[in-house]
């Protein structure tokens, strides 16, 4: 059996587990290396200046995810779409915790391809971002994924596409519709 095959096995053996979380654990092993390397490829993206590192990303992520350990996870696609939005919540909390003040009406310029190089603008445009991201959940949950997988998680358009069972393609195109809605929304705002 495959790591795939395996964790998919694990994360079927937690929905029907009594004791979820235990069984959870005995997946991290599995999972640790890839959840790292998502964490560096997105703490990359936050440098300089970030207070977060690589461990504390994916323990943090990791505690989030166990608490949800009984989910009905389908496989090892969806449990790493589920940590991109643990991560992100992470990045986000960790964000608002580094910003001294409140936007107080400023318009925050969004740049979707890169971060600012002063921490506290950073952290206003991560907090900003989620924001908008969550407007866009609303409108369009298949690009608000998209997004969030590219951008919070650090994936690449292949992997997105491969944790997300889509197209190369698709994820592009999705790509590039999720960052015209979100420039749309950051300029409403």
């Amino acid at each position: 059996m495959n790591n795939a095959q395996t964790i998919t096995r694990m994360l079927h053996e937690c929905r029907a587990s009594d004791d979820p979380t235990r069984t959870f654990d005995a997946l991290m092993p599995l999972v640790y290396d890839d959840l790292k390397h998502v964490a560096r490829a997105q703490l990359r993206r936050l440098r300089p200046g970030q207070t977060l590192n690589t461990t504390s990303l994916v323990n943090e992520s990791y505690a989030k995810l166990k608490s949800s350990a009984s989910l009905d996870w389908t496989d090892r696609q969806h449990f790493f779409a589920i940590a991109a939005r643990a991560m992100r919540q992470v990045v986000v909390d960790h964000a608002r915790g580094m910003m001294t003040g409140k936007r107080d009406g400023q318009i925050v310029a969004i740049d979707l391809e890169g971060l600012p190089g002063d921490v506290e603008q950073r952290a206003e445009q991560i907090v900003f971002i989620d924001q908008l991201l969550n407007q866009l959940e609303a409108i369009n949950p298949d690009l608000s994924r998209v997004f969030e997988c590219r951008y919070f998680a650090g994936y690449s358009q292949q992997e997105t596409a491969d944790l997300l069972d889509m197209s190369l393609r698709s994820i592009q195109r999705r790509w590039t519709q999720a960052c015209a809605w979100l420039r749309e929304l950051a300029n409403q705002t």
